[in-house]
């Protein structure tokens, strides 16, 4: 790879061989790749549209011209301060790393549950969104009719095919994300100049008026309230904290970058800047194209009334239909190449939790294909478990509420909560034995330590306005997942489960590393 020398190679093996890991994967990541690969999991054009209604429908115009960038400020403390981590820990399911090196076994053990679960439902949710948004903007063409199903098969071939591209390497996957992020970076502007072309005037005002659209059913296609409301009826302000879901739950997927830190290359140097960056300009351009988006709506009363339909009502009305079509076969190709990326996520987690008998079934699930140097079972189970779990959501409710809706909002409840175990262990290890000094990418002491706080607060935040209704489930659901946890792990795992590798284990490795390599002429 052009600019990657021999002996920044020789950087990046040291790296990983101080940990006790082999370099099994394959480093063909530049670190536009790693940027690229975070920023195709935001996806702007996957949350930042199919989770739309959450602001229309709630806070109005302010919900997008003041909530988005409270949000998108919120993820962004959070990447920062893994960030700082990652520079110094750069390997496959970091995460779990960071939660082991710079805790102990169970606190990298539940990192690595918490964080593979969001991952897995994660890609559920993001392809499930993929499902709607072809049914709202291809359905009435085909005629396509949504049943549980159609739903299931759709997302069976769907998730195949992003498995089947990550099994086939890295080199592939990263070419692909690398498209997908200058897709996404093309299609939002078009779709913001598209809208701002549209709008009927420049009343922007609208996106720092609040509103408050809590218990607004929907409209159906004869004109009648017909529905459940986005949210059920609550005061101004707390409909505006709600909304926040919507940038929130869009800005996530940056831990991408950190899963595939032993396929990137100057890892300790890219995968920070690329967790980072992912999140700034998916903030900017999101916000850019969801105001541009508000302005072109013709009434914003009218709008909240849509419910969740309200992206495909507002095109309709005002986008020329050859113009419409294009932008709809651009952002549907972009959710395809989003839930690609989040399959890579989730087997690197898979693969390095695996790689330390994390999981059951752990020495297949480790196994890296010698001819496509990707963790192949761990590819598969992630996209396999991904359709069970939408499968079997969709089935159940809870009263009113799909269970599938209630597990989504528990997917950004577990996410953060596996970002915020490392953050706060790094808060008070850092400069001790577990993390005697900062990676080569470094904010400094005092900025790691306000952007940890910060991101305490913020989880407090996150947790509060993610078990309210119509998900208050979620609550029981991840309080009844932690209870498991502490069981599983008190009953079985506490003394199977022997964490990464520390002391003389590494020393170990570091010789069968040494011996395996030298035995493949790679020394």
């Amino acid at each position: 790879m052009e600019g990657y020398t021999e002996s920044d190679q020789k950087a990046d093996i040291h790296v990983l061989h101080s940990m006790g890991y082999a370099q099994e994967l394959e480093r063909r990541m530049s670190r536009f790749s790693n940027f690229a690969i975070s920023f195709s999991i935001i996806c702007i054009l996957s949350g930042g549209i199919n989770s739309l209604a959450q602001a229309t429908s709630g806070a109005g115009g302010a919900g997008i011209g003041i909530g988005w960038p409270i949000g998108c400020l919120i993820s962004g403390v959070f990447a920062l301060a893994m960030a700082q981590i990652s520079s110094a820990y750069p390997t496959a399911g970091g995460l779990y790393h960071w939660g082991s090196i710079l805790g102990n076994r169970f606190t990298g053990w539940v990192t690595a549950w918490f964080n593979l679960l969001g991952l897995v439902t994660v890609l559920g949710a993001i392809n499930v969104g993929t499902y709607y948004f072809f049914v709202g903007a291809f359905g009435p063409t085909f005629g396509w009719e949504d049943t549980t199903a159609s739903r299931v098969i759709f997302l069976a071939i769907l998730t195949g095919a992003q498995a089947l591209i990550n099994h086939m390497g890295i080199g592939l996957t990263a070419k692909l994300t690398d498209f997908s992020g200058y897709l996404i970076f093309v299609t939002a502007v078009v779709l913001a100049i598209v809208c701002l072309i549209a709008a009927p005037g420049y009343d922007f005002g609208r996106l720092f008026t609040f509103a408050n659209y809590s218990g607004q059913a929907t409209v159906a296609a004869d004109g009648t309230l017909t529905g459940a409301p986005v949210w059920p009826a609550v005061s101004e302000w707390w409909v505006f904290l709600l909304g926040l879901l919507l940038p929130i739950y869009t800005i996530t997927g940056y831990d991408a970058s950190a899963h595939t830190s032993e396929e990137t290359v100057k890892a300790a140097h890219s995968v920070p800047r690329g967790m980072v960056m992912s999140v700034v300009w998916s903030a900017v351009f999101g916000y850019i194209m969801l105001c541009s988006f508000v302005l072109m709506i013709p009434n914003m009363d009218d709008a909240a009334k849509q419910g969740w339909n309200v992206f495909f009502w507002a095109m309709d009305a005002q986008v020329n239909p050859v113009v419409k079509t294009i932008l709809y076969v651009a952002i549907f190709i972009s959710q395809f190449l989003c839930g690609l990326a989040t399959v890579t996520s989730v087997s690197r987690m898979i693969f390095a939790f695996s790689r330390d008998g994390g999981l059951p079934a752990s020495r297949a699930l480790s196994k890296v294909s010698p001819r496509y140097r990707t963790p192949v079972a761990a590819i598969w189970t992630g996209a396999t478990l991904a359709v069970l779990f939408v499968w079997g959501s969709s089935i159940v409710s809870i009263g009113d509420t799909p269970v599938y809706s209630i597990v989504v909002s528990c997917t950004v409840i577990f996410l953060f909560f596996s970002f915020i175990i490392p953050i706060v262990l790094g808060l008070f290890t850092y400069g001790t034995s577990k993390w005697p000094a900062m990676g080569p990418w470094n904010m400094g002491r005092g900025l790691f330590t306000l952007f940890s706080i910060l991101s305490v607060i913020s989880m407090v935040l996150i947790f509060v306005i993610g078990v309210q209704p119509p998900n208050e489930w979620a609550l029981y659901i991840t309080i009844g997942f932690l209870v498991l946890t502490g069981i599983i792990w008190l009953a079985f795992e506490s003394r199977r489960f022997q964490g990464p590798p520390i002391g003389d284990v590494i020393a170990k490795r570091q010789a069968e590393i040494a011996a395996a390599e030298k035995a493949v002429g790679q020394r």
